[in-house]
């Protein structure tokens, strides 16, 4: 399960198996938590890392109204919470869409792989990087884009994120989200929700049967909604260049 972090952290920096030997150590006992269950939730006192091995997962606050906002998605291979536990408590909540397999790795163990694997360092600083990326991609959308775009946007994007991890077969992938989920995360009605899904699926463009989307013409979602992965920087991938980095191609760190 470990190779979803493995591949995340590859499509940005090319590791040594030093490196893999030293993520595989992260990840001793993996716990099973149900769908719908908090990692974390919004004022606890973070102590370790949260790693999902299986599953999604997902950043949100909720409104003293009730009202939740989701701002992340996390899939196979993310890290839930990677500088949190420097905070005296958390500002938001992490939960769980779908039944996920979870590492909770300590403090120590972090801060002992960076300091003795510095090309782990690199990809790291790529996910946190990444993050605050796509982030601001989302704060466009909830901008700046209409209803089907943000929704085509998001399936684009999904696939990418999990291609990247080894989560898609012939365009199609676990798509466990409940209309409420999508509303609350594009800042949208139920209704606007499964109208714009109907849209997408009358254009030819996508297939939802059974939790599992597939995406029926790829270029032509990604042209509907004027998709760029650039924001991704998936480097290491079909959607981005491979590229060394001198500094730690040089044999530093192993």
């Amino acid at each position: 399960m470990q190779d979803a972090l493995i591949r995340k952290l590859e499509s940005f920096e090319e590791l040594a198996n030093e490196d893999r030997g030293a993520l595989n150590a992260l990840v001793p006992k993996v716990r099973k938590v149900g769908a719908r269950a908090d990692l974390i939730r919004e004022g606890d006192a973070p102590d370790s890392v949260h790693l999902i091995l299986d599953g999604y997962a997902c950043r949100y606050k909720v409104l003293p109204d009730g009202q939740r906002q989701i701002m992340a998605y996390l899939i196979p291979g993310d890290f839930c919470d990677l500088n949190v536990f420097i905070l005296d408590q958390m500002d938001h909540a992490i939960g769980t869409i779908s039944a996920c397999q979870v590492v909770d790795i300590p403090r120590q163990a972090i801060e002992a792989i960076t300091a003795e694997h510095p090309r782990v360092t690199r990809a790291l600083w790529w996910c946190a990087l990444v993050d605050e990326a796509v982030l601001r991609e989302w704060l466009v959308n909830l901008g700046a884009r209409p209803a089907n775009h943000r929704i085509a946007h998001l399936l684009c994007e999904l696939l990418l994120r999990l291609e990247a991890v080894g989560r898609v077969t012939d365009n199609s992938y676990d798509f466990p989200f409940t209309q409420t989920d999508i509303a609350d995360t594009m800042g949208l009605s139920n209704v606007h929700v499964h109208r714009t899904l109907r849209e997408l699926r009358a254009l030819g463009l996508i297939a939802l049967k059974n939790r599992i989307v597939t995406i029926l013409d790829l270029e032509r979602l990604k042209a509907f909604c004027s998709f760029n992965p650039n924001y991704l920087h998936l480097r290491n991938t079909r959607w981005g260049a491979r590229r060394s980095v001198p500094w730690l191609s040089s044999g530093h760190g192993g």
